[in-house]
């Protein structure tokens, strides 16, 4: 069955967001920039069906323009935001040098199916993903519009896409609103500085997952993380927040237990990830 996200959030002239209502984790948002040269697309879902239906939807959108698709930009290399990329295939793939290594690497349909259960049909063995065809390693403008920032914390390294011309920042993996992050390898005192340079762009964010937000939104996910630094290494301490009305605290251990272990100096994969994954 072919899902889809079924808003369609025009945040500025040529700027729009396809938002997902579900508010869980993998069902993520792509977002467009309309170029007088082209297309740019931002993240392509979980999936190759989903990726498929979102890129019928901007033809659809973009029909009476009769521009090409030009350029993606995968804010992560995770699968929740890059799974659907083949359906981008023609499109030049612009990502961090730390999301190519990642998406040159052989992936792995079964953690991928136990981390998304809903989606598990989606990722047969012979799963692959497009890679990325041009690094970005500093802040730079990829159209006239859309300016590609490097930004970490959700990964070694991420990329948000800021629209100055519609105040808006798509900040992909590095911002998800009333859905619980993900920081298997990433680095919440990093992200946290990572949301400060958010904040201070744009007034408007789009998440990777969630509905648009601002400035209250990204506090209240500085919060969250916050709290699982302080946490240290114990879940049942993460403090009361608003947070705990967000979905997938499956992954609380997970972010505990990774900013414990980077405060202790050891930068790696927490075991919680392995036992979420059931190879533990």
């Amino acid at each position: 069955k072919r899902q889809m996200p079924t808003h369609l959030v025009e945040l500025g002239q040529g700027v729009f967001a396809l938002v997902d209502p579900a508010n869980r984790f993998g069902y993520s948002n792509v977002g467009l920039v309309i170029d007088a040269d082209g297309l740019t697309i931002i993240d392509t879902t979980a999936t190759p069906d989903r990726g498929e239906a979102a890129k019928q939807q901007i033809i659809e959108l973009t029909a009476q323009l009769e521009l090409p698709i030009k350029r993606v930009v995968l804010s992560s290399s995770r699968i929740a935001f890059s799974g659907g990329g083949n359906a981008f295939w023609a499109a030049a793939f612009y990502g961090t040098e730390a999301t190519s290594d990642q998406l040159d690497a052989p992936p792995n349909p079964p953690a991928f199916r136990r981390l998304l259960p809903d989606f598990a049909l989606a990722y047969p063995d012979d799963f692959t993903t497009r890679p990325v065809t041009h690094t970005v390693s500093e802040a730079a403008w990829l159209s006239p519009a859309a300016m590609a920032i490097p930004l970490s914390g959700e990964a070694e390294a991420n990329l948000a896409v800021r629209v100055e011309g519609a105040a808006v920042v798509f900040a992909g993996a590095l911002a998800s609103f009333g859905v619980t992050p993900l920081a298997y390898d990433g680095n919440p005192a990093a992200w946290i500085e990572s949301l400060e340079a958010i904040r201070s762009l744009e007034p408007t964010v789009i998440p990777g997952h969630g509905p648009p937000g601002g400035d209250a939104d990204v506090a209240d996910l500085i919060g969250y993380l916050t709290a699982c630094i302080e946490a240290d290494g114990n879940p049942n301490r993460i403090a009361s927040g608003p947070w705990d009305r967000w979905s997938d605290r499956r992954f609380d251990p997970v972010n505990v237990e990774r900013a414990a272990l980077l405060g202790r100096g050891i930068d790696e994969i927490p075991q919680s990830m392995f036992a979420l994954l059931g190879l533990a």
